[in-house]
């Protein structure tokens, strides 16, 4: 199925802020730079803009590269993006659920698993 997103490994998140007109190519060679590596098919990787109310999902299949992209309504509020510095940052799967429900990806009163 394209953009399948659930058969990734890694989830990968570029803090910071994203120029959201970006393309695939554009965010591919964010990917090169702050990375080093070439984006793989067993991660994605999410970007951000300034407003924080857009998503950009970058996944590489065996035959291509897919971009999702998710803007919130108006009135749902904004995506809790970590803009400490432009690196990127690995986070589980349930660090992207948090984010998509618009949470930080730091819940400190989180159950940790031991």
């Amino acid at each position: 199925m394209v953009g399948d997103i659930s058969v990734a490994t890694n989830v990968y998140i570029v803090t910071g802020y994203t120029d959201m007109r970006k393309s695939i190519d554009g965010l591919c060679s964010v990917v090169y730079q702050q990375l080093k590596s070439e984006p793989d098919c067993t991660s994605i990787y999410l970007f951000c803009g300034k407003r924080c109310d857009r998503i950009k999902i970058l996944f590489r299949e065996p035959n291509g590269f897919v971009l999702l992209y998710k803007r919130l309504d108006v009135t749902s509020g904004r995506f809790r993006w970590p803009r400490d510095s432009s690196e990127v940052k690995p986070i589980t799967w349930k660090q992207y659920d948090w984010l998509m429900d618009g949470l930080e990806i730091e819940q400190p009163k989180a159950i940790k698993t031991a």
